[in-house]
């Protein structure tokens, strides 16, 4: 369930809970070059930082679908335990796919509300991410992305997935530490 936006002026600076991260990078073709030693130790790497930061879920996500896709090795949606941390892998590149095919569930269900429409995108996780690491340049948004921009801080790193290092998330968090969040409201 979304949690409600809280008022700005009740979030601390410093000290902002960290329960839900986001890396989006890479494409799926990318992603099924990666045999599968490496995706386990990024996995492993990526859900370790996220646990020690505190964040109780790491998503990762494809930027996009990239050319070669389809030859790829495949990608499945997975949920791994690590440390206390739920890492979600969600190969899904259009975040507007997602949302028109939960719509439609939902709707056959007589079960469409928001806050069903959020379980639902966001599931296993409870909460909408805190923080989306977007491996790329800071002027295009990913087409994976579209209920998670509401609230999340966004922090752009011009990094290729394969280049995608631990530090590059520790230093995404500790941005996100120092951030006055207005949870989509402005000043």
């Amino acid at each position: 369930m979304a949690r409600p936006a809280p008022d700005r002026h009740d979030v601390a600076q410093q000290d902002q809970p960290l329960h839900h991260v986001m890396v989006v990078g890479g494409t799926v073709a990318e992603w099924g070059e990666l045999d599968d030693a490496r995706w386990r130790e990024r996995i492993e790497v990526l859900g370790s930082l996220a646990a020690t930061a505190g964040a109780r879920w790491l998503t990762l996500r494809p930027f996009e679908r990239g050319e070669g896709a389809d030859a790829a090795r495949p990608v499945h949606h997975e949920v791994v335990e690590l440390h206390g941390c739920s890492v979600i892998v969600d190969p899904v590149p259009d975040g507007r796919e997602r949302l028109v095919v939960t719509l439609r569930k939902l709707a056959e269900s007589d079960q469409l509300s928001e806050p069903a429409v959020a379980a639902a995108l966001l599931s296993p996780a409870t909460t909408e991410p805190d923080l989306v690491l977007v491996l790329g340049s800071p002027d295009r948004l990913p087409t994976s992305l579209v209920w998670e921009l509401a609230y999340a801080e966004l922090v752009y790193v011009p990094v290729a997935w394969a280049d995608l290092r631990p530090e590059h998330l520790a230093d995404a968090v500790e941005a996100y530490r120092h951030r006055h969040r207005r949870f989509g409201g402005l000043d």
